[in-house]
């Protein structure tokens, strides 16, 4: 699997919610992530996936670029509602 994102954007998302996406990259690992089709975008069809990496649950908004380049778009650590979606697996 191989990813992408914006440099400029990956460090505003560092200053923002303090998650690199070097480790958001782990996520796409977790055998037990959650995603789902992400509508808050009319330009791109952009995806959330939900799942543990360093101990913590994270979010990431992505999209994939000629099906084999995740673009990351955004990542942050997920809410108590989405933390309790992917202890739960339930979908959105």
């Amino acid at each position: 699997m191989d990813f992408e994102w914006d440099p400029k954007k990956a460090k505003a998302n560092k200053a923002k919610h303090g998650v690199d996406f070097e480790l958001a990259k782990d996520v796409f690992r977790d055998p037990a992530c959650l995603s789902s089709l992400d509508d808050s975008s009319e330009d791109e069809e952009r995806w959330r996936i939900i799942g543990l990496t360093g101990g913590k649950v994270l979010l990431v908004v992505f999209t994939e670029r000629n099906n084999d380049v995740i673009r990351i778009i955004s990542a942050r650590e997920a809410n108590k509602r989405e933390e309790r979606e992917y202890f739960g697996q339930t979908a959105p």
